[in-house]
């Protein structure tokens, strides 16, 4: 065999070196390449009693788990020689266009998970043209994340408290800063056995105890941000100083019914969507209520453990009510590759919790535009892959349910 030296110009396209990135934040969330990736940077760097809240679910944790593994069993049914050079991610939702088939779902607490908050993920869900759900147990005011994005757009997650009249100042604080849809959770009757926070001992706002403090040491850039920012206080409710399921048994009423969400309705001036929906009769006594959407969703596994996997659900309630209502999903979403297969089973649109929250612990507002972008290059790359150029030609021929389990005769 022939050897000789190499030239120089031959050389000079193998020796070009990548420019270093002087900011730990940019290279760590530059090196997650799925929301996975984020979850473990999340954990490094988030106190446990914080992550477990956001990661973990009810008694067993079963309905979580089951949920992600309905997503694990899709089968995937690509088109071949389609014409993919360009695709269109965005679809109408509720009378808007969104720029992607997903939003950020409502979540409690935020900025114990992160200093940053609400604002992070308010702020870039408008950057990204989706919507941005704010939770009654959200930690930033309904007029501070108005005003955090004006440009965006907001919808407001209400329980109904036993106190109604507290529940509907809120709903009118919302309307007036011009959020225009109202998400009704109607799955908490009680609070869940969250069986981690219990043996965390979580409390709002953090309680200091030697765990805690031994647990603290390694994680200082959380404790300085929550200890140097504004103090924990809710969006709209009073301070707390006692476990947070104290806190949601004193306000979830349980004498909740259909009435109530017809008044509460009537008292809304935008769209409302019924959050919780678990059952194919209750899907369509909420369409006869005249709701705009309906949110198939069993709380992240967060209340009843085994409940329904909302993903499973999907079919039947799309041929109930699909003709009447739009049928939204949350539960159990890492990736893009199950936006799209939820939208392809019938779903409209779809929304993500935990993975907002692992992309706000892992790095604030970038880490929650990387985990936008994350999902988003994954729903494009799955849809070419389809062979699909919007998301109306998804349809269930693209997907098969590989289901583990089937009902006993």
């Amino acid at each position: 065999m022939k050897r000789q030296l190499p030239k120089r110009h031959d050389l000079a396209p193998l020796l070009r070196f990548k420019e270093p990135t002087w900011s730990a934040k940019e290279r760590r969330l530059a090196r997650a390449l799925t929301v996975e990736d984020l979850r473990r940077i999340a954990r490094r760097r988030t106190p446990k009693a914080a992550f477990d809240y956001t990661d973990g679910a009810a008694d067993g944790e079963v309905s979580l788990a089951r949920a992600r593994e309905a997503f694990a069993d899709v089968e995937f049914r690509p088109a071949i020689l389609r014409d993919v050079s360009e695709v269109d991610t965005s679809r109408e939702v509720l009378g808007e266009r969104v720029a992607l088939p997903f939003g950020i779902a409502p979540t409690g607490f935020t900025r114990m998970m992160q200093a940053e908050g609400e604002i992070a993920g308010a702020t870039a869900a408008a950057a990204a043209g989706i919507p941005f759900a704010l939770s009654t147990m959200g930690t930033t005011s309904i007029e501070d994340v108005a005003a955090a994005a004006p440009e965006g757009r907001h919808w407001f997650q209400l329980y109904m408290w036993k106190d109604r009249d507290r529940s509907m100042a809120l709903v009118d604080r919302a309307a007036a800063a011009g959020f225009d849809t109202l998400l009704v959770t109607v799955d908490v009757p009680v609070a869940g056995a969250r069986l981690r926070d219990v043996r965390n001992g979580m409390t709002i706002p953090p309680t200091l105890t030697p765990r805690t403090v031994a647990n603290a040491i390694p994680r200082p850039a959380w404790w300085f941000n929550f200890l140097t920012t504004e103090p924990l206080a809710f969006a709209s409710l009073d301070s707390w100083s006692g476990t947070v399921a104290e806190l949601l048994d004193t306000m979830f009423d349980p004498t909740v019914t259909y009435d109530d969400l017809a008044w509460i309705k009537e008292q809304w001036p935008g769209k409302v969507v019924v959050k919780g929906v678990q059952t194919v009769d209750d899907a369509c006594r909420c369409a006869d209520v005249g709701v705009d959407a309906l949110l198939l969703s069993n709380h992240g596994g967060r209340q009843l453990d085994r409940a329904p996997v909302p993903f499973h659900l999907l079919p039947d309630v799309v041929a109930a009510v699909g003709d009447r209502v739009e049928v939204h999903l949350d539960t159990g979403i890492m990736s893009g590759q199950d936006i799209v297969a939820a939208v392809a089973h019938g779903a409209h649109f779809t929304l993500i919790g935990r993975a907002y929250l692992y992309g706000l612990m892992a790095g604030g507002r970038e880490g929650v535009d990387r985990v936008i972008d994350i999902l988003a290059g994954q729903v494009e790359r799955t849809m070419k892959l389809l062979g699909v150029r919007t998301l109306d030609e998804l349809n269930p021929e693209h997907v098969v349910q590989l289901r583990r389990l089937e009902p006993r005769a």
